[in-house]
């Protein structure tokens, strides 16, 4: 029996399948939607694929402090047994937005900090950079056996500044994920997909938090407007993974 052309279920049908078929096509040519997608992958920058450390240093170095940061399994982690030596970008930034995973042992500490310079000289007895006290550090934190767990200095906070709000952290040894961004002195910090802190530099509520705060006596705290990433060596075991950044 021939199909009748002009049946309803028939004429329904065609047209549906020519308008897939003229989307489909459509989306196939269009030169806008391949460049978009393109952008959206070259705006970023991996800074830690897995493997390669090309893009970092040890702060007060010019070179990668093998031994001292180790990448193992695709992650890049602290060796607590030797002097700590923070690890920094080899390029400055100023405006950006930076994601990255991590994750800690039992009573672990680290931090990332932004717009960090190299104008102070190592610590003796300490391999943390000395200006750590002069830059706003996003907090990472084993919360509950390290031995100071004010909710102020806790992970995801603003270090002795803000508290973090609705954090939900990982348990010990799995992986949290991180967005940090900075635009023209606006600072957010995401954690495992929610907003948990944002400030102003500058700002009227941020200069009064930091008169309360252990930077009182600074009056120079944080005042460079780009510079490194930095991701702090506490001496104890910190892992990252998934690193990359953008400009905005």
């Amino acid at each position: 029996m021939k199909a009748n052309l002009w049946s309803p279920s028939y004429s329904i049908t065609s047209k549906f399948l020519l308008v897939a078929l003229v989307s489909i096509f459509f989306l196939a040519c269009n030169p806008s939607n391949k460049q978009e997608n393109l952008l959206v992958d070259e705006d970023w920058e991996v800074l830690f694929d897995g493997s390669s450390t090309e893009a970092f240093r040890g702060y007060g170095i010019n070179e990668f402090p093998e031994g001292v940061w180790i990448v193992e399994n695709g992650i890049l982690m602290t060796n607590p047994d030797t002097a700590n030596r923070d690890l920094i970008t080899k390029k400055r930034y100023k405006d950006f937005e930076l994601e990255y995973e991590w994750a800690v042992d039992t009573a672990a500490n680290s931090g990332v900090f932004f717009h960090m310079q190299e104008n102070l000289s190592m610590e003796a007895g300490n391999g943390n950079s000395p200006n750590w006290m002069d830059n706003f550090e996003i907090q990472i934190l084993e919360d509950t056996y390290f031995y100071d767990t004010t909710a102020i200095r806790s992970a995801g906070s603003l270090y002795d500044l803000i508290i973090p709000t609705n954090k939900k952290l990982k348990p010990i040894g799995e992986f949290n994920k991180a967005v940090l961004s900075h635009k023209s002195g606006h600072v957010a910090h995401w954690l495992n997909g929610i907003k948990v802190l944002e400030f102003t530099i500058g700002s009227p509520a941020m200069d009064s938090l930091l008169s309360v705060s252990k930077f009182k006596e600074n009056p120079d705290f944080h005042s460079d407007k780009e510079g490194h990433l930095m991701f702090q060596h506490h001496g104890q075991k910190v892992y990252f993974r998934n690193i990359r950044v953008r400009p905005l």
